[in-house]
């Protein structure tokens, strides 16, 4: 996913009618473009790695406003970040399993010898590297916590 594919989505969500698409690109568009300015000012152009990272930012972002909305009971304000979390999920890869990254984090456990809560640290920094992008760091954070403990 680049940047320039999201402008044509915008405009196709512009002839469509669709509003909620459309707002929620073009806030995208604007997280990204705040993310060059951030990383390298006007010259720098985001990569389609920089793009996802920025779209997963996004996407936590409606999680975690999902769930203070559930909380504080506004449904109207949970279906709309639902509705816009949907759409930037269609733009993130597929993530893996559970039980795949169950297996990664065993065998990361196994190379990096990690053996208490004090090496969560290092070894979340190993499996950065291999998961970043493909699972949800969330999970795996909670994974890695309860091998450790």
């Amino acid at each position: 996913m680049d940047k320039a594919k999201l402008q044509q989505e915008l405009i196709a969500a512009m002839k469509a009618g669709d509003e909620t698409k459309k707002s929620t690109i073009r806030m995208l568009i604007s997280s990204i473009n705040y993310y060059q300015i951030e990383k390298g000012g006007a010259g720098y152009e985001a990569t389609p790695e920089d793009v996802l990272v920025v779209i997963e930012k996004e996407a936590k972002k409606r999680r975690d406003s999902i769930t203070e909305y559930e909380k504080a009971g506004r449904q109207d304000l949970v279906d709309k970040e639902t509705a816009e979390l949907k759409i930037l999920e269609a733009y993130l890869p597929e993530k893996m399993p559970e039980e795949e990254v169950a297996k990664i984090v065993e065998e990361t456990i196994s190379e990096t010898g990690a053996a208490s809560i004090a090496d969560m640290g290092k070894l979340m920094g190993a499996l950065n590297g291999k998961l970043k992008g493909k699972a949800d760091m969330g999970m795996v954070s909670n994974l890695v916590r309860s091998k450790l403990a």
